[in-house]
């Protein structure tokens, strides 16, 4: 299985579990058509953008779009009931309430926040799996006829926090030069 499939997976679950689980908690009704349906428009969303490493900046937008899609979606996909639960409800028009606008955009943002974490500790792990991995397979991707010759990139740095990166990274007292002849 692909890895971008596996992470378009993950970024639907994410989205139309949240949604739907929400969505039902506000009084909302669900069929398993209109899940399934959701979890398709979420993977095509994170298909479209698992090619590549993701930032929040990217992230973010995303899954707000995907978020109103499944919204709309959603209430689409009941009987038109009016009911009032902590500001999201469910009326027979698709203009969202005070309430519902706070909640998705708490809910977008929290999971934009989560999923953009996950991402960069997953590519930090597959960058550094990669050097390490690296010297081990150079003699297998080289050509027959030419010299073995080893690379060895280096490794990654040490994640070193913003506020530490003007640190003096040694320990113990300062280095002073000793003269040798006296005077």
């Amino acid at each position: 299985m692909s890895f971008r499939l596996v992470r378009a997976a993950v970024f639907a679950v994410v989205c139309v579990g949240l949604s739907a689980a929400a969505h039902r908690v506000s009084g909302g009704t669900l069929s398993v058509a209109v899940v399934a349906g959701g979890l398709l428009l979420a993977f095509g969303a994170g298909a479209a953008a698992s090619g590549r490493e993701r930032s929040l900046a990217v992230i973010l937008p995303l899954l707000a779009g995907t978020q109103v899609a499944l919204h709309v979606l959603f209430s689409l996909s009941h009987a038109p009931v009016v009911q009032e639960v902590t500001g999201h409800t469910h009326a027979s028009t698709l203009a969202p309430g005070m309430g519902m606008l706070i909640a998705h955009a708490w809910a977008a943002g929290m999971s934009a926040m989560w999923l953009a974490k996950g991402e960069a500790a997953l590519w930090g792990v597959l960058r550094r799996l990669a050097v390490r991995l690296r010297p081990m397979l150079v003699p297998y991707l080289q050509p027959v006829d030419e010299p073995d010759v080893v690379v060895a990139a280096p490794e990654p740095g040490r994640l070193r926090s913003v506020l530490l990166a003007s640190a003096a990274p040694r320990r113990g007292p300062p280095y002073t030069q000793v003269s040798l002849h006296s005077g």
